[in-house]
């Protein structure tokens, strides 16, 4: 039978990797959702204006350069543009 000591450490143990994966799904998923749509939606349309046809890949250019730049945020940003982008195309 284990006792709270063993848990405790086990939990000590542990620790960085719930925070890496906490760390993480808020990077990646919560904070860019907490960026209005609004905004999103006009920073579509601000690239089918200036690239046309090409707006995707665009999007896509910057999703990669705020990856090679370590930038989360901009890139799940970049992330729900895209997506936006390839909703509407689709749609």
């Amino acid at each position: 039978m284990y006792c709270f000591s063993e848990w405790f450490i086990f939990g000590i143990f542990t620790s960085p990797i719930w925070g890496i994966f906490l760390f993480d799904a808020w990077e990646f998923s919560i904070k860019p959702r907490l960026i209005p749509k609004e905004k999103i939606d006009g920073m579509v349309d601000q690239l089918i204006a200036e690239h046309g046809p090409r707006a995707a890949h665009r999007a896509y250019i910057e999703e990669d350069c705020a990856w090679r730049r370590c930038d989360v945020p901009q890139q799940g940003i970049w992330r729900r543009v895209r997506r936006e982008l390839q909703r509407r195309e689709a749609g």
